[in-house]
């Protein structure tokens, strides 16, 4: 099973195999409710990270959006689909939880783009280039996780679901409580601020820009701010957020936006720490509760 067939923001989601799992899960059962949470948790820890930019805080994150879900399930009816009310419960806690990871770090695009301006530029020989191509590669993923974070949560939220996620107006606007419309103007506007100070800076859209992430690793990595021995970003994962849609770094790119989009599709779709599934179930809140 590919990445696309278990997104549950594809059209073609099984919402049918949730409402099994629920309703079995509610009875008592613990695989399914294992079951359940493994099925979703790679989405909810993927939107968490993309929301606050570090894998630690994603991963308490899920563990709180899990509880408030958990602690919830009676209340499901399945009148409407699980991934909705799932995910409109993660929307919600994401969007209402404290700042932390990235977000207290970073300000706004203007603040954000001069620091790194200000960060000297380092030329490597092509040898050096290759020997540290996974730490340029780090440092190309946190610093546009940085742009995601000059985005405020309601536009960075709404970009993360339907630019990234593949997520249709039509959903988005149920997971975010407003009209298909609306979510879609939502879009734009996040699409729109971020791209422009993307074209007018980064060098990674526009060749014109003088900024190069070969040029600041150095720098970067001679300040901490980038560990090549302990990536945070360019680590633990199989597959790319792309792999979540239809798109494809091998398809032609028909236009500037599409340009823009690929530097975030090209993010690793990552994979938390294989025993957060079992801390999640053994929270003592849902112990309590489930008497797991």
């Amino acid at each position: 099973m590919t990445p696309r067939d278990e997104n549950p923001f594809s059209p073609g989601y099984d919402t049918e195999g949730d409402h099994g799992l629920v309703a079995r899960a509610v009875d008592g059962s613990k695989d399914a409710l294992r079951e359940l949470v493994a099925r979703h948790q790679p989405f909810v820890y993927n939107l968490s990270l993309k929301m606050c930019g570090r894998r630690e805080d994603a991963e308490d994150l899920t563990q709180e959006v899990f509880v408030k879900v958990i602690t919830s399930l009676r209340t499901f009816r399945a009148e409407s689909a699980f991934r909705t009310w799932l995910y409109r419960l993660t929307v919600n806690h994401l969007l209402k939880s404290r700042r932390r990871g990235m977000e207290v770090l970073v300000d706004d695009f203007e603040t954000y783009f001069a620091r790194i301006a200000a960060v000297p530029d380092e030329a490597m020989t092509p040898q050096e280039l290759r020997d540290a191509a996974g730490t340029v590669e780090e440092l190309r993923i946190r610093c546009t996780t940085g742009m995601l974070m000059c985005l405020d949560r309601e536009q960075r939220i709404t970009y993360v679901l339907g630019e990234l996620f593949g997520v249709d107006h039509q959903l988005g606007g149920e997971l975010l409580d407003i009209s298909p419309g609306n979510f879609r103007v939502r879009l734009s506007r996040a699409r729109k601020d971020l791209y422009s100070w993307m074209n007018q800076r980064c060098g990674l859209v526009n060749a014109a820009n003088p900024c190069r992430c070969d040029k600041k690793t150095r720098a970067y990595v001679r300040s901490g701010a980038v560990d090549p021995e302990h990536l945070m970003f360019n680590t633990d994962y199989v597959d790319k957020i792309e792999a979540l849609t239809r798109s494809r770094s091998s398809e032609v790119i028909d236009t500037v936006e599409q340009l823009h989009q690929r530097v975030f599709l090209e993010h690793p779709l990552q994979v938390s720490r294989s025993k957060v599934v079992d801390e999640i179930l053994h929270n003592d809140t849902l112990r309590t509760f489930f008497s797991i």
